[in-house]
């Protein structure tokens, strides 16, 4: 029999381990996120240094995002088998190799490869890395936990491509993996000493029907999504691969209703605090998940400012997260997860409206603010909804839960940049890229469009009741329901 899961298995005390495990799950975070992007502003030095025509590169951003939705959904099965410590190594040192040989590689079909690899690694790091988090802190203790794994999910996205830039232009695109060797090094040794070892309480079969099922329909959707928007495809073969990927999950929704244990748990969304957490924080992300492409747009095209001081001013989002994180607890606390919910999504989406306003006689120190602000109160969006998806959910199924809510959030990130693509390329019409007017004009109609689908996600909170995730905020018994 393995060991319980609620005993970890590494000889160093408790406070320890819940001094470093946040620490390194947010370290691996941070190395997800920022490749989900960083490659991005490389692929015209990559294309060059490898022989190949840029579009071809599309190929190199679509398997890492791919080989994400594939392997999510199992890792929860994976680390209940083997263990969070060995999963989690196994994963962090997958990444690691796989980064090296991205940076290694000597023509493209390498350079694919290796990024499917670095995306399996990925894929295993986030929800086992959540999973020892959940296990490891109790629940009065977890949103001060969670406040350090979100924060790399906030601004991973947002350095990428400033990253990327500025070291394709000091070095070379080859640095650009080579930057995550030293970090996954540092992971690994801590891994070592403080990781906690937690399996499943019994040895659940693999669901492989709903593996292929489930895993097919999410590649299928995850690819479309990243392409969304080009024209590699007809809007016909869009249209079938679409209405593929949907009847493979909705086979798999039928297929997990009819086994004992099936890939994925579809009863977890019974609970109230579960599914509002994951299918409102669906919505909310969709305006977050925009932002990355449409800032860069906005003040290169519709200011006429420079890449770099473009990148500079992703900068104060950053900061408001990391800063966020020592207050979020604090109003949960006195507010709850409802009233604070309700309201926050509120002031998100009116933060996405305001960059509407932003125009060249704008002064710096207001988009500055602005910027602020949106950093400020997307941290306590994703640390509510993040602590509250746990506040219900048994000790048994917190492997289940976090694969359920990697793999919702990995898609929502996904489904906020198509959204953000086709609302804009509707307002953008035929407009020149040179008509910095016309272009400004249509990328402010998006803000509005945007803000005013993320501010309407906020009625999904008001299916909360008062007491709703009081056990995290405030240390209070869970209220009894659904």
């Amino acid at each position: 029999m393995p060991p319980p899961f609620d005993k970890p298995a590494v000889a160093v005390p408790g406070a320890v381990v819940k001094r470093y495990l946040p620490w390194v799950v947010a370290t691996a975070l941070f190395m997800e996120q920022l490749d989900s992007t960083i490659v991005n502003t490389a692929v015209p030095a990559m294309a060059a240094s490898l022989g190949v025509e840029p579009l071809s590169l599309k190929a190199v951003v679509a398997s890492y995002i791919v080989s994400l939705a594939v392997g999510i959904p199992i890792s929860g099965w994976i680390a209940d088998r083997f263990g969070t410590r060995r999963v989690f190594s196994t994963a962090v040192a997958l990444f690691t190799i796989a980064s090296m040989a991205c940076g290694l590689s000597v023509n493209l079909t390498m350079l694919i490869a290796s990024r499917i690899l670095q995306g399996l690694g990925a894929a295993m790091m986030t929800p086992v890395g959540r999973l020892a988090i959940v296990r490891t802190f109790a629940k009065s203790e977890l949103l001060v936990a969670m406040n350090f794994v979100i924060i790399p999910a906030l601004i991973g996205p947002l350095l990428g491509p400033t990253v990327g830039g500025l070291i394709v232009h000091w070095v070379s695109w080859r640095e650009i993996f080579f930057v995550n060797i030293p970090m996954g090094i540092a992971a690994l040794v801590i891994i070592h000493r403080y990781m906690p070892d937690y399996h499943g309480d019994g040895r659940r079969p693999l669901d492989f029907v709903g593996l292929v099922l489930f895993g097919s329909g999410m590649a299928i959707l995850s690819w479309l999504l990243e392409i969304f928007g080009e024209h590699e495809i007809t809007i016909l073969q869009g249209a079938s691969l679409l209405a593929l990927s949907l009847s493979l999950l909705t086979a798999y929704v039928w297929h997990a209703q009819q086994i004992a244990h099936p890939l994925i748990n579809l009863s977890l969304f019974r609970l109230r605090t579960f599914r509002v957490s994951v299918g409102g924080g669906l919505v909310t992300r969709l305006g977050i998940g925009g932002m990355p492409f449409l800032l860069p747009l906005l003040y290169q095209l519709g200011l006429g400012l420079p890449a770099w001081e473009s990148g500079l001013l992703t900068m104060p989002s950053a900061l408001a997260a990391m800063g966020m994180k020592f207050l979020s607890a604090r109003v949960l606390r006195r507010y709850g997860f409802r009233s604070t919910l309700m309201i926050n999504t509120i002031l998100v989406g009116t933060t996405i409206c305001t960059f509407s306003l932003v125009s060249p006689s704008t002064p710096l120190a207001a988009i500055v603010l602005l910027a602020f602000a949106q950093g400020f109160f997307n941290s306590l969006q994703f640390s509510s909804v993040n602590g509250m998806a746990y506040a219900d959910i048994a000790a048994k199924d917190t492997s289940m839960a976090t694969s359920i809510a990697s793999t919702m959030q990995q898609l929502s990130l996904s489904f906020g940049l198509a959204a953000a693509s086709l609302v804009a390329g509707w307002y953008l019409g035929d407009v020149s890229q040179t008509d910095a007017d016309a272009v400004r004009s249509a990328l402010h109609k998006t803000f509005l469009t945007v803000g005013a689908v993320t501010m309407i996600s906020s009625l999904a909170f008001w299916t909360l009741k008062p007491g709703d995730g009081d056990n995290v905020s405030r240390g209070q018994r869970p209220v009894a329901g659904t």
